[in-house]
């Protein structure tokens, strides 16, 4: 399809120069990030880009906010779904090891967005509205600190996994999940959980 075939009347054009720049960042990082990449990877005129962002930082903080709603959608509606606190957990394992959060994809821009949040502040609420996300999905199943361990482990096994020889399988990462969940029982001197 030749750049700018779909007409100017098309009103998915902005989603689908943020689809377009996410893809470019998880090839190219988001050092290596033009308006010609982008413009080119959706398949607009360059000058699509600037008629809806600003500039670089604009798109790359709008095209940022994209994957964390995504991400965090799919990740609210498996805790949504969950009806006991054995769902819950199990809602938490599926976010680590299924394909919600720690896909290829998913990890290679959460590094971007980590870095580039790094060196602009404007960013950063990029990252903290997506951790408030993901702590109150959790915080329908779990108290406070219990939800701000999982949503950290969540990230944390989903990276290391990736990078591991011997990540750890579903049985593993369930069996920690559990400890999280369960430490407010022997905290408040409840019996320890079978297993």
């Amino acid at each position: 399809m030749a750049v700018g075939s779909r007409g100017p009347n098309d009103p998915q054009r902005r989603e689908r120069i943020l689809d377009a720049a996410l893809d470019v960042i998880a090839e190219h990082g988001a050092i290596k990030v033009t308006f010609r990449r982008i413009a080119e990877a959706a398949e607009v005129p360059l000058g699509s880009l600037t008629y809806y962002f600003d500039d670089m930082q604009d798109l790359l903080t709008s095209a940022f906010t994209r994957l964390a709603e995504s991400v965090s959608t799919r990740y609210g509606a498996l805790l949504a779904a969950a009806r006991t606190p054995e769902e819950a957990r199990e809602a938490v394992v599926e976010i680590i090891c299924g394909k919600v959060w720690g896909t290829e994809r998913n990890l290679l821009l959460s590094y971007e967005l980590y870095a580039f949040a790094a060196r602009n502040p404007e960013v950063r609420e990029v990252m903290r509205s997506w951790m408030r996300a993901s702590r109150e999905s959790l915080a329908r199943h779990f108290d406070p600190l219990t939800a701000r361990a999982l949503d950290a482990l969540v990230e944390g096994f989903s990276i290391h996994n990736s990078v591991d020889p011997r990540p750890t399988d579903r049985a593993g990462v369930a069996a920690v999940v559990d400890a999280i969940a369960n430490r407010r029982a022997h905290a408040d001197g409840g019996s320890t959980p079978a297993g």
